[in-house]
């Protein structure tokens, strides 16, 4: 499995990058999508909308199941990508090029909750 060093992971297997503005871009890992299998549907949060870390804010639907994707951290909303929503099944071929969403944290100490990659890969076991 893949997993880039340049970010950073959850436990329900969102990864985050951090952007120099201190936004944090959210997709799922590799891991997430091959768990899941071919994605079949994407429900994006709407921009603007206030969340708190740990909070269901998307969902992902494939041909095996449906699971909710939480937000990695407290905070806005402030952009999502629709090209991925319209086209779900970019993000079995590009988890990490196929963002879902983006916050603007409330509390960027929150970031320090999430895991490397060496840790997300000893997690999976």
């Amino acid at each position: 499995m893949n997993h880039p060093d340049n970010l950073l992971y959850t436990d329900t297997h969102e990864w985050v990058r951090v952007e120099q503005d201190g936004t944090v871009v959210v997709g799922i890992t590799d891991h997430a999508q091959d768990a899941l299998g071919d994605v079949v549907f994407l429900q994006l949060p709407d921009v603007g909308r206030k969340v708190a870390r740990t909070e269901s804010l998307a969902v992902i639907e494939s041909v095996k199941s449906a699971s909710d994707i939480h937000s990695p951290v407290s905070g806005t909303v402030t952009a999502i990508n629709p090209p991925v929503a319209d086209q779900p099944e970019l993000i079995n071929k590009d988890p990490y090029g196929s963002w879902m969403f983006v916050i603007k944290p409330d509390n960027a100490a929150e970031l320090d909750t999430l895991m490397k990659a060496s840790a997300y890969s000893s997690s999976l076991g």
